[in-house]
């Protein structure tokens, strides 16, 4: 047996302005990792191998690896067949063509089975350079709403190790808004335990509060640095899991400070935002909020970290908002 590949595709579907420590292709390490003791675990992708670093589990478990080319609702239905037989379907695509194209799919064939199908869904918000048709800004908002499906979005290359991990044991479908390549590693892997459901508090403080999900968390924890060389007692609460809502931690998160700023690659309205707004007015808790994320409309072409700045996701404008309140 050759030795485990990772394809490289340029930087197609990677953070590019990774700084520090990093893993390369964690998912698809992990997930090869994974079936070594889960002989139930299979792979599939829709042509979509390449970019989202499947290329580890397939040279070294090629009798379970399926490509069903450019087809993503035959991508969800072969791997909820698959799943009706006993198997966990690990599927990978990008999150605009699994939301856009095979919705009706996911919904039915894979949520409302209870099938055991969990799907990795690479480029989520403005990861994607090719604009408005490659870009999905909208994907919590759309998949929150379908019954009996979760939804994760992992920090780093550590939380996403093991999100491929603990979703085997998760019931049903699982959308997990992946990352590939060059995944930073921000968590101490001896440190840092992904619990489903569960939001973590990172930092504490009493001024001003910033709530997150996704790699979006790392960015969050460098403006409460900075904020506390500057004398500003700044808290950070990462939000791993969208649905289910960990509603009392982000409540009680949001009593402890003055305002809050939450944090996200994806639209404000439907995503993060929504959800925090949701616990705040059931705990009957009103504080002032800036959010920081995608805007409704549509965005053209243009690398992450052009769109970040024009549009203000970047990491100055995320620390002046946690600075600044504005």
């Amino acid at each position: 047996m050759r030795s485990p590949s990772i394809d490289r595709a340029g930087a197609m579907g990677e953070i590019l302005d990774v700084e520090g420590p990093y893993e390369l292709a964690p998912f698809g390490r992990a997930l090869t990792e994974l079936a070594e003791t889960r002989t139930e675990v299979v792979g599939l992708t829709a042509d979509m191998g390449r970019f989202s670093d499947m290329g580890p589990f397939r040279d070294t478990h090629p009798d379970r690896f399926f490509n069903v080319g450019m087809a993503e609702g035959n991508l969800l239905l072969i791997a909820a067949g698959l799943a009706k037989t006993g198997k966990i379907a690990y599927c990978t695509s990008y999150s605009v063509f699994i939301v856009r194209r095979a919705l009706d799919f996911l919904q039915i064939a894979c949520a409302h089975s209870g099938a055991n199908v969990k799907i990795f869904a690479g480029m989520p918000g403005l990861m994607n350079p090719y604009g408005a048709t490659h870009q999905a800004t909208d994907d919590i908002a759309t998949l929150r709403m379908i019954p009996g499906l979760s939804i994760i979005d992992p920090c780093d290359a550590t939380e996403l190790r093991q999100v491929v991990e603990a979703v085997a044991d998760i019931p049903g479908t699982v959308y997990v808004r992946s990352l590939r390549g060059k995944v930073p590693t921000v968590f101490d892997r001896k440190e840092y335990t992904f619990k489903f459901g569960v939001a973590r508090q990172l930092r504490s403080g009493s001024s001003v509060g910033v709530i997150s999900t996704g790699f979006m968390t790392q960015r969050a924890l460098v403006a409460a640095d900075i904020a506390q060389e500057r004398g500003l007692s700044a808290g950070v609460l990462h939000v791993p899991t969208i649905k289910p809502f960990d509603v009392e931690t982000v409540a009680g998160f949001a009593a402890e400070v003055e305002r809050l700023v939450v944090v996200e690659n994806h639209q404000t309205t439907g995503g993060l935002s929504t959800s925090v707004l949701e616990a705040l007015h059931s705990a009957g808790i009103q504080r002032p909020i800036v959010k920081i994320g995608i805007a409704h409309r549509f965005y053209e072409c243009g690398s992450q970290a052009h769109m970040e700045r024009m549009y203000g996701m970047d990491q100055d404008r995320i620390t002046r908002a946690v600075l600044d309140g504005v």
